[in-house]
C-alpha cells in the first residue's frame, strides 16, 4: 500500500469511527425518547427541528475527528456552522441527516461525514445506526455499502426511472417548484417517485442503483458532501439543478446514474426559481 493510499485508509477509519460513535448516540435517544425543538429564534415555525441527539452526535464526531487531526478544519450543521469551507483540510459533519423522521420515529436517517482536501471531496461516510447500513467512498477506490462495491444502474431514459426527491422547508414557492418538477417526471413515465427525507441516504440509493437519479432545490453542504463522492466513485453524476459544477456550499441538487442526467436536468432547470 502506498504512502497516500495508507493515509486515505486512516482518514476513512477515522470517518467511519466517528459516524458509529455519532450513531451510537442517535440510537440510544431514538429508543429512550428526546425532546424536538425548532430552529426558529422569533417564536415562528420554521419545520427545521434539533434536538439534544443533534447536538451531542456533533460533538462526539468532532471529538473523534479532532482527536486524529487537530489541526483540521470542521463544519457542521449544528455548533460547527463557522467552520471555514475554503479550508485546505476540511471535514464536513451532518450529526443526524433526517431529523424529522427522527422525530417521527422513523428509522430513515444518518450520521454524514465528509473529509474535504482543498475543495476536493476524499472520504465521505454515511452511517444508519438504526439499519446499521455503512456507505462509504474514498477518491479513486469506489463506492461500498457495508463492504460490497456498488454500482448506479444501467436505466437509460425516464420511463425505465425511479426518482427520488426532497422538499427543502420552505412551504411556498419552492414546494411548489418542486412539485411541479414531480408532475413534469411523472408525464415522462418515470415508475415513480419516492421522498424518504435523509438526503445523505438517498443520495446513496443512487449510487446503490436503487434511484436513477434524486433532485432537491435546495440542500446544506453537509446533506450531500459524503453523498457526492459515494456516487461519483459508483459512477454517477451529480450537479446542481441546472448542470453546475456542485459547490460546496447551499445549493440545488440533481444526482443520476449519468444516463438519464440530461433528462432529468431538463425538468430541474425548467421548474429551478430565479435567483
Amino acid at each position: 500500500m502506498s504512502e497516500n493510499d495508507l493515509r486515505r485508509s486512516e482518514l476513512l477509519q477515522t470517518a467511519v469511527k466517528a459516524a458509529k460513535n455519532g450513531g451510537e448516540i442517535l440510537r440510544r435517544y431514538f429508543e429512550n425518547g428526546v425532546t424536538m425543538r425548532d430552529k426558529s429564534t422569533d417564536g415562528g415555525k420554521t419545520y427545521d427541528l434539533v434536538s439534544d441527539a443533534d447536538l451531542e452526535s456533533e460533538q462526539a464526531v468532532a471529538a473523534i475527528i479532532r482527536e486524529s487531526y487537530p489541526d483540521h478544519e470542521l463544519l457542521g450543521e449544528e455548533d460547527l456552522k463557522g467552520g471555514d469551507a475554503n479550508a485546505e483540510h476540511l471535514w464536513v459533519i451532518d450529526p443526524l441527516d433526517g431529523t424529522n423522521n427522527f422525530a417521527h420515529h422513523l428509522p430513515h436517517f444518518a450520521v454524514s461525514i465528509a473529509y474535504y482536501e482543498s475543495g476536493v471531496p476524499i472520504v465521505g461516510a454515511v452511517y444508519n445506526p438504526i439499519r446499521e447500513d455503512l456507505f462509504t467512498a474514498v477518491q479513486g477506490q469506489g463506492a461500498f455499502e457495508n463492504g460490497t462495491q456498488v454500482r448506479v444502474s444501467e436505466s437509460s431514459s425516464l420511463n425505465q426511472s425511479m426518482i427520488g426527491c426532497g422538499f427543502y422547508y420552505d412551504r411556498g414557492d419552492m414546494m411548489r417548484a418542486t412539485l411541479n418538477a414531480i408532475a413534469e417526471c411523472f408525464e415522462n413515465e418515470i415508475h415513480g417517485i419516492r421522498r424518504f427525507g435523509t438526503a445523505s441516504l438517498d443520495l446513496c440509493q443512487v449510487g446503490c442503483g436503487g434511484f436513477d437519479a434524486f433532485f432537491e432545490y435546495k440542500l446544506s453542504p453537509w446533506d450531500f458532501a459524503a453523498g457526492a463522492l459515494f456516487i461519483t466513485e459508483a459512477g454517477g453524476k451529480i450537479t446542481t439543478a441546472t448542470g453546475d459544477t456542485l459547490p460546496l456550499e447551499t445549493t440545488s441538487v440533481l444526482a443520476s446514474n449519468g444516463k438519464i442526467h440530461a433528462a432529468m436536468q431538463d425538468i430541474t432547470t425548467r421548474h429551478t426559481l430565479p435567483k
